[in-house]
């Protein structure tokens, strides 16, 4: 009988598509990345062992610096409209006389720190330049006068039916009654839940959390 030759077929492939791809999936990430925005001084938090990371929506955030002065973030990538109404409130209920174009920069203002008297003048400077106006802080240290209070006020008006979460972030070097000034601020919004932003560490050895951790299943550990 005669032998049947099979065709040989070639092995090579056409990376063409694939590269094509690799470049579509590279550039999608590349644009759709946020970058952390700029914080207004830098703090050095103290350690804990929690591990929960920071919510990067539906969120405020108060910071104190080394030298106890206290600034005011909002983060929402969902809804920036809730930054129009917190400073549109603010305008009426403060009389700051605002323009349109201030209060069009409050929504990429990475931080508040000054009073309200100055907040005019912080909001008239372009806010990638605003990280060179030296900002005293929002005065708290006075309850009379705690103007800290009227931020978080009107963070829960324009956060109305979400579930907004409270974030303090203080320096290790900031002292008791600027913290204390700060606590009294959300607790007179009827806020008593909020977290303490620190630097993370690993569990100390043979410590009864680091015992707890070795000594559970691996399933109770998920």
């Amino acid at each position: 009988m005669p032998s049947v030759k099979i065709p040989r077929k070639s092995t090579d492939f056409d990376m063409t598509p694939f590269v094509d791809i690799a470049f579509l999936i590279l550039s999608f990430f590349m644009l759709a990345t946020k970058f952390k925005p700029p914080e207004p001084v830098e703090i050095t938090t103290p350690n804990s062992v929690s591990s929960e990371p920071l919510p990067e929506n539906d969120a405020v955030m108060i910071t104190i610096d080394k030298n106890d002065k206290v600034y005011f973030s909002i983060f929402s990538e969902k809804d920036p409209g809730v930054f129009d109404q917190i400073i549109k409130d603010l305008n009426t209920q403060k009389n700051l006389n605002l323009t349109n174009q201030e209060m069009v920069n409050f929504r990429k203002t990475a931080s508040v720190g000054v009073p309200f008297s100055s907040l005019k003048s912080l909001l008239g400077v372009a806010p990638d330049d605003q990280k060179n106006v030296n900002q005293p802080g929002i005065p708290v240290m006075d309850s009379a006068t705690n103007e800290l209070v009227w931020w978080i006020s009107e963070a829960q008006s324009a956060f109305s039916g979400k579930a907004l979460r409270y974030l303090i972030k203080g320096d290790a070097k900031s002292k008791y009654p600027t913290f204390e000034a700060v606590v009294s601020a959300l607790k007179r919004n009827d806020q008593f839940k909020y977290n303490l932003v620190t630097a993370p560490e690993d569990v100390p050895a043979n410590s009864a959390l680091d015992v707890f951790n070795r000594t559970q299943p691996a399933d109770a550990k998920k």
